[in-house]
């Protein structure tokens, strides 16, 4: 218990005993079901992949099927050109390529999701084959919580348990065992990092992955500065960390700006040669991106998707979610200052926000203390610089690369790349924190013990107050109630098309295709009519709850806007309008029409 290997198993013991009982009390005080759209688009992606149909969605974006169309209808009429004129005289196999080539884009065959990286629903997918998902029985009128998301949710916050293991090794092998459980303490008291665990997005995911990049770097630091290691071992840790940093690009699209730190820390920092390094990290980076980026650019002709665009979302020119509901998108109508005027916008929000409560903790302001005081240990000082590299480069990809979901959700969402780093932020303040306690002159030494557990304690209180004090309700309500949802989606055949203002929380609680609200209720509308028959249309309170002039009347919904006043006010549906029967008990908090009394 007290020598060898004894004590080192006894804490690793103790922190998953404490990361364990905390995740209980979580999940009976603050856990709900899920309110982020991307959370509910990646386990709808799961389960469509657990049931064999392939990397199909069932939440259907405007903006999606214009980039699958475009590239559709290019590559049909470049295949025109060598065919005869005739079409009686193409050979059968002509006939079927251009037919499969145009397949892809039609949404009578299902629609190809060209918006979320693979690996987060690949792993999903594997979790609803193994352990018993119910979709069915958690959706009646007694509902408390969704089963599926109880076992999402608990699946993340094992990441999150991986993660404190790997911060709590990562911190005793840079400093020692007194930075390592303030880090581990700083983490586990940040309410964030919590509610990320419980959101179904793939935050953890990528923390444990940023993670092991970290240790990778740390390891071939100390291998080249110490010469024990070969040319071929240093080159295996370089390719490990390329293909981490893979992974974690095939789990979000902008984790592959981290290559930038990464190749810096090896061009300055190992002191052997590198360009073997370089290689082993890039092909092992290409290897794993490669397959998925190709598949992109067949479907769409850009390497990510629609997440290629994101650049243009908050613009004065595709404001709010103008792009992801966008059929014809006209992007010569943005302006030369819209995208540094979006980025000067959203530093400032960072830097005058996010930065100073990194990872939603106060402990964060102890690393920027800390920048002052340079560390002894070279490695440790080469260390800080690749967390600072980072911050820089995740600052400025999370300004470029916002999106409406910031508004939406808040700080739960994938533009939020900053807290990533937040495991190295409080390791870094955790180690001056140390240093300025072993300085403090006292003369009873448990004064000193006294001094760290009420900082302990101060780490640990937004989890406290949030989740000990506080009960959460269970529900995401407005606008997400799911039995509700349930209810309009078994109203509809499993290849029927609905419209609504949330096709996340159709496609994943009423496991039916949905297509996102268009801009307005004729042209687009009757665009996406045409394509494929919209047999019922589902408004909430996500643009019911709008503002009247201003996204009803001025702005883009200005369809909508005379639509909804028609129908809530004068509950009179348009003339020509295809869906014109409602049942009860809907509005005025929602709005369900269809084309026949389906109920």
């Amino acid at each position: 218990m007290e020598e060898g290997t004894g004590p080192r198993v006894m804490r690793y013991v103790l922190l998953l005993l404490v990361a364990a009982a905390l995740t209980m009390l979580y999940g009976y005080r603050a856990q709900r079901n899920f309110a982020s759209p991307e959370a509910m688009d990646a386990a709808q992606l799961g389960r469509n992949l657990a049931e064999g149909r392939g990397f199909k969605t069932q939440y259907v974006r405007p903006f999606s099927l214009y980039l699958l169309e475009r590239r559709a209808n290019d590559e049909a009429q470049a295949l025109l050109r060598t065919l005869p004129a005739n079409r009686d005289q193409w050979l059968p196999e002509q006939r079927e390529a251009v037919d499969q080539i145009l397949a892809r884009a039609s949404l009578r065959e299902g629609h190809y999701d060209v918006s979320n990286p693979p690996l987060y629903p690949l792993l999903l997918a594997g979790l609803m084959k193994v352990l018993p998902f119910d979709f069915n029985s958690s959706l009646d009128v007694k509902w408390v919580r969704f089963q599926p998301e109880v076992i999402i949710t608990l699946f993340n916050q094992l990441l999150f348990v991986l993660a404190l293991w790997l911060t709590f090794g990562l911190a005793r092998h840079l400093f020692d065992d007194l930075v390592a459980w303030l880090t581990v303490a700083a983490l586990l008291g940040s309410e964030l990092l919590w509610r990320f665990s419980a959101s179904g997005l793939s935050t953890m995911l990528l923390l444990v992955l940023f993670l092991g990049v970290t240790w990778c770097l740390v390891k071939l630091e100390q291998g080249a500065e110490e010469g024990l290691w070969s040319q071929g071992r240093l080159a295996l840790v370089a390719g490990l960390a390329g293909l981490l940093v893979g992974l974690g690009t095939m789990t979000r699209y902008s984790f592959a700006w981290l290559l930038i730190p990464v190749t810096v820390f090896i061009g300055a920092f190992i002191n052997t040669r590198r360009s073997g390094l370089y290689l082993a990290c890039l092909l092992s980076f290409a290897a794993v991106t490669s397959p998925w980026i190709k598949r992109n650019y067949d479907l769409t002709g850009t390497f990510f998707g629609t997440a290629s665009y994101s650049v243009y979302e908050g613009t004065q020119s595709f404001p709010e979610n103008r792009l992801e509901r966008s059929l014809e998108p006209d992007f010569n109508r943005v302006e030369a200052g819209d995208i540094p005027d979006k980025l000067i916008k959203n530093l400032r929000e960072i830097l005058t926000h996010d930065l100073p409560l990194l990872g939603g903790s106060w402990f964060s302001a102890f690393f920027l203390v800390g920048l002052l005081v340079p560390f002894k240990s070279q490695a440790l000082g080469r260390m800080r610089i690749f967390v600072l590299l980072t911050l820089a480069v995740f600052a400025l990809v999370q300004a470029l690369g916002r999106t409406h979901l910031s508004d939406d959700t808040g700080q739960l969402n994938s533009d939020n790349l900053l807290v990533l780093a937040s495991p190295l932020v409080f390791c870094c303040g955790a180690a001056l924190f140390s240093t300025l306690l072993g300085q403090v002159r006292v003369t009873l030494p448990e004064l000193r013990s006294l001094i760290l557990g009420v900082v302990v304690l101060v780490l640990l209180s937004p989890f406290v107050l949030g989740v000990v004090f506080t009960r959460a309700n269970p529900l995401a309500y407005p606008p997400y109630y799911p039995p509700k949802i349930r209810m309009t989606a078994d109203w509809m055949g499993e290849r029927e098309l609905m419209m609504s203002d949330m096709p996340w929380a159709v496609a994943w609680y009423g496991h039916r295709p949905c297509v996102l609200l268009t801009l307005n209720s004729d042209h687009d509308f009757r665009a996406i009519h045409q394509r494929k028959p919209v047999q019922a249309l589902y408004l909430t309170q996500l643009t019911l709850d709008g503002r009247f002039l201003s996204d009803w009347i001025r702005g883009d919904n200005v369809g909508w806007g005379v639509f909804i006043v028609e129908v809530v006010l004068r509950r009179e549906v348009p003339t020509g309008f295809p869906l014109q029967r409602a049942p009860t008990g809907f509005m005025p908090d929602q709005l369900f029409l269809a084309d026949w009394e389906r109920w």
